[in-house]
């Protein structure tokens, strides 16, 4: 078989499929306040969520939602946080066979306090877990997946990942996500078609313009789409042999949670990519479900129906 380069073309000729996605799991314990409190404040929290949460998780149950099968991978404790994520999931209709638990471990928590005056978010997050390794990952079956995600952590571990996937299955879009500057981060560069960054991890390099840091992306990996979400001023992205393009923000009133946008466009781009569409119109539907989901609390915005476009 050989390598699919382009990966809009790689998604239109494959038949459906699952999304396995990898990356951790974590407890979030989500305190509401009215206003963020200064230094040595003692507030009243006006409501408390316990929820399951993590980037890839995150994007898992959005997709999910959209109508792909999903599948996760990661490392959890033996405690009661892990039965709590993992039933969590599998009430998302995530395919959670591959987790893998760690005897006495204890499973990741991020303590959150959500702004309502303004929706912001301020998290300290707690991790003593081992990440999946590469030789957990060879353990995980590759057969008839549509796209494998990916969370940038752990590079040298998942650089290993990457590369069994390129010489396993070679027709099966990979995504990466570039949320933090992480030492060693530079291995997740080759091998992913799409690569989805953050504006933080843009700005940790040293870039404050989305088109100079997507130009310096593509040249130093071999993707062959750039994509990177902007806070209030949108999106851009870089196809390879083509030229910078950006997508302005969509803005709810009034914004009440922006708690997860990130993994919410990202899971966007994947949709859109599997749709077959042009990355201009993917990014443009991302874009616009995760201003959806920041003028709404959590991150799957109800069961009723999927998110609309319109």
């Amino acid at each position: 078989m050989h390598a699919i380069s382009d990966p809009v073309e790689a998604v239109r000729v494959r038949s459906a499929g699952p999304v396995l996605g990898v990356g951790i799991a974590v407890l979030d314990l989500v305190n509401e306040v009215a206003v963020y409190p200064a230094e040595d404040d003692e507030v009243r929290a006006l409501a408390l969520r316990r929820v399951r949460g993590g980037n890839v998780t995150n994007s898992l149950a959005v997709l999910s939602r959209l109508g792909h099968g999903c599948r996760w991978v990661g490392t959890l404790g033996d405690d009661p946080a892990a039965d709590l994520i993992l039933a969590d999931l599998a009430g998302h209709g995530i395919e959670v066979r591959d987790a893998v638990r760690v005897p006495g471990g204890t499973t990741p928590t991020s303590s959150i306090l959500l702004s309502r005056a303004g929706g912001s978010r301020t998290i300290v997050h707690f991790r003593d877990l081992p990440e999946l390794s590469a030789d957990d990952f060879g353990r995980v079956s590759l057969d008839g997946l549509a796209w494998v995600h990916f969370e940038g952590r752990n590079p040298q571990e998942t650089a290993r990942m990457i590369r069994r996937v390129r010489e396993e299955a070679p027709d099966v879009p990979i995504s990466v996500e570039l949320e933090k500057r992480r030492p060693g981060v530079e291995a997740l560069l080759t091998g992913p078609q799409v690569l989805l960054a953050s504006r933080a991890f843009a700005r940790a390099g040293g870039f404050e313009d989305a088109g100079d840091f997507l130009e310096d992306l593509l040249v130093c990996s071999d993707a062959r789409l750039g994509v990177v979400a902007w806070g209030a001023q949108g999106a851009a992205f870089l196809a390879r042999g083509g030229h910078v393009q950006r997508v302005p923000a969509y803005a709810p009133t009034p914004v009440v949670d922006t708690l997860g946008a990130g993994d919410v466009f990202n899971a966007g781009v994947i949709h859109g990519l599997l749709q077959g569409l042009p990355a201009a119109e993917a990014l443009a539907q991302a874009v616009k479900l995760a201003g959806l989901k920041c003028g709404h609390r959590g991150v799957v915005m109800g069961p009723e129906s999927p998110p609309t476009y319109d």
